[in-house]
């Protein structure tokens, strides 16, 4: 069976990648996301095992020292990190994996020999709108918008790192760009659109 795509995926805080991604599995079918390992407490409305899978700082070292992650960083005092065995079944099973990740993980991913993915970053349309999106949410301090705004200059400065750049101004028009990028890079592994492998037999001569 043709393996699946592994897509990395990365935007400053405040960017839309959620929605984004959320739109894009409910769009695309073939197509799963990587449930990441976190320290940090929950949200309003997020799931354990289905936004992430909430841990204990100790567990999360202790996986860590495992090498049961792909990749892992800490960010705005959070641990995050992507489960190295989930993530291997599902694109041996033909699923095309979505990874959120920040800069620091898709470095460490950069660095694997043996990893094929494409790498995309998303962008706000101007630091205003950010500003205004991370205000906006009324879950942070305006402490932590500021750390978020900070942080996000430090990460546009790395976009050279990732195949694709796009920018989210209008949510459908960007989702349309990230849907494209997955046919173009199905249609190279010989996929179909739905993300099956194309039969052998029909690239094959003829007898």
């Amino acid at each position: 069976m043709s393996k699946g795509n592994l897509f990395v995926i990365s935007a400053p805080s405040g960017t839309g990648k959620t929605t984004i991604l959320k739109k894009i599995l409910t769009a695309v079918p073939g197509v799963a996301f990587s449930v990441s390992h976190t320290t940090r407490a929950p949200r309003t409305g997020e799931q354990d095992g289905i936004d992430y899978f909430f841990i204990s700082r100790e567990e999360f070292i202790a996986m860590r020292d495992d090498n049961a992650f792909l990749e892992w960083a800490e960010v705005h005092g959070n641990m995050y990190g992507t489960s190295r065995r989930a993530v291997e079944d599902k694109l041996a099973a033909g699923i095309d994996i979505f990874l959120d990740i920040d800069v620091q993980g898709a470095k460490q991913l950069k660095k694997l020999t043996d990893l094929e993915a494409i790498f995309l970053f998303i962008a706000p349309p101007s630091w205003e709108e950010l500003e205004k999106r991370l205000s906006g949410r009324g879950t942070d301090s305006s402490e932590t918008v500021r750390l978020r705004l900070n942080n996000a200059r430090t990460e546009m400065t790395e976009t050279e790192l990732y195949d694709y750049l796009v920018i989210n101004d209008v949510i459908d028009e960007a989702v349309d760009m990230i849907r494209s990028v997955i046919m173009a890079e199905r249609c190279r592994k010989r996929r179909s659109l739905h993300g099956a492998p194309i039969s052998p037999a029909l690239l094959s001569p003829s007898a």
